[in-house]
């Protein structure tokens, strides 16, 4: 018997919203596990102690290109912070309160293998459509009121972008697989199965609006990043996962796309760093209205195909 996404996305479940709260307790002991086993990592394998350490997280922070072998503790840090506090909390979760197994996060047992390449295409065609929204988003200036709130979401957006260049300031291709694996498809499972898989389910359990529950779950999963002034873009992005989610009726199709969205920009910038593309993706500020249309255009004419595909898809599972 097919699963029918009306039965495993029922609305209105009582107890939706006291398991989300369980799964905050999961998620604020899965981060402080993570930050310890990072600082013991760092303390085994680089023989310091205590003080050395906090030093050392100080100067990661502040000038990382200094830190000899600093890249390679950097995605030490990174990786296992980003397993204990996303993925496995959200295992724990899933297997130990929720009582599933990981064929529950289908919403229905197949999905149409045309929507898989659909979203790459979304994901690809829609960069121009999102740089405007970036751009926005970046020139986004608060009330004089807010001054000091705002020099500091600038210090930290500027603390960021330092940590995002230096972790993308390699030529070697093993860099670039670790990379790849680190700051790719650890969040892709982690954040969709989180985001999308639970947090996303469980709004639209207890409110019975899936739209509601795309878009919080979206503005969750990008303020949780902490970047400020890339906030509407990547909400924006969040929803997008959500969609795929729930018309393909697979959450791997969110993964994929999350994977393909990080990899692509990944790419490129390794492709820029060894010399194979002149241009850096990273660098385009703006990009002409034309190409920005078009991007946008197709963006939603591939999301209606997407929608359509999975319209009946669903009336196919239910008969």
């Amino acid at each position: 018997m097919q699963k029918s996404d009306l039965n495993l996305l029922e609305p209105r479940v009582q107890g939706a919203g006291g398991s989300l709260l369980v799964l905050v307790g999961f998620l604020l002991i899965g981060m402080a596990i993570g930050n310890v086993l990072a600082i013991l990592n760092l303390a085994f394998f680089l023989s310091i102690d205590a003080g050395s350490i906090v030093e050392l997280l100080n100067q990661l922070n502040k000038t990382p290109e200094l830190v000899p072998n600093g890249w390679n503790i950097m995605m030490l840090l990174q990786g296992t912070v980003h397993f204990f506090s996303y993925l496995l909390p959200s295992l724990l979760f899933w297997f130990f309160v929720e009582r599933k197994n990981l064929s529950d996060f289908a919403i229905r047992e197949k999905s149409d293998p045309v929507i898989w390449l659909l979203a790459m295409l979304l994901v690809l065609i829609s960069i121009p459509f999102n740089s405007k929204f970036i751009e926005w988003n970046s020139a986004m200036t608060l009330p004089d009121a807010w001054s000091g709130v705002e020099a500091w979401m600038r210090e930290k957006e500027d603390q960021l972008g330092v940590l995002t260049k230096f972790l993308t300031s390699y030529t070697s291709f093993s860099q670039f697989l670790i990379a790849l694996f680190v700051v790719v498809l650890l969040p892709a499972l982690g954040e969709e199965a989180l985001f999308r898989g639970i947090i996303q389910r469980k709004l639209f359990q207890s409110w019975g609006n899936i739209h509601v529950a795309i878009f919080v779950s979206a503005a969750i999963f990008s303020a949780i990043h902490l970047q400020f002034y890339g906030f509407l873009p990547r909400m924006l992005l969040g929803a997008v996962f959500g969609y795929l989610y729930y018309w393909s009726g697979s959450l791997w199709v969110a993964v994929f796309a999350h994977f393909i969205n990080n990899g692509f920009i990944l790419l490129m910038v390794y492709l820029y760093k060894i010399k194979v593309l002149a241009i850096n993706i990273e660098e385009i500020k703006t990009m002409p209205l034309t190409t920005v249309f078009l991007s946008a255009v197709l963006t939603f004419g591939i999301l209606y195909m997407i929608r359509k595909i999975g319209l009946k898809q669903r009336i196919v599972t239910r008969n």
